[in-house]
């Protein structure tokens, strides 16, 4: 089973966009050499289709499989490992 991780923020991306990006990034390659298959995309939250699918009001946010996890705070690795292997 495939985890769809998305990061959800400005475009261009603000420093809390990068950084979250980055996280979700490491978490994904952590668990990958595990062999998990995560695949990480990133959406702009002012794009119509991301806002209407999601809702965001506060970047930047995480979404796993279509749902959101978490928003408005920069979550470090671990905690999107977490999430990600809650969803295994």
């Amino acid at each position: 089973m495939a985890i769809k991780l998305e990061v959800i923020g400005v475009v261009p991306a603000c420093k809390r966009c990068k950084v979250t990006q980055e996280n979700a990034e490491k978490a994904a390659s952590k668990l990958q050499n595990e062999g998990v298959e995560v695949e990480v995309s990133k959406l702009d939250v002012m794009a119509a289709e991301t806002m209407d699918r999601f809702g965001v009001v506060r970047t930047p946010a995480l979404a796993l499989n279509g749902v959101i996890k978490i928003m408005g705070k920069v979550p470090d690795p671990g905690v999107i490992e977490r999430l990600i292997r809650k969803e295994l």
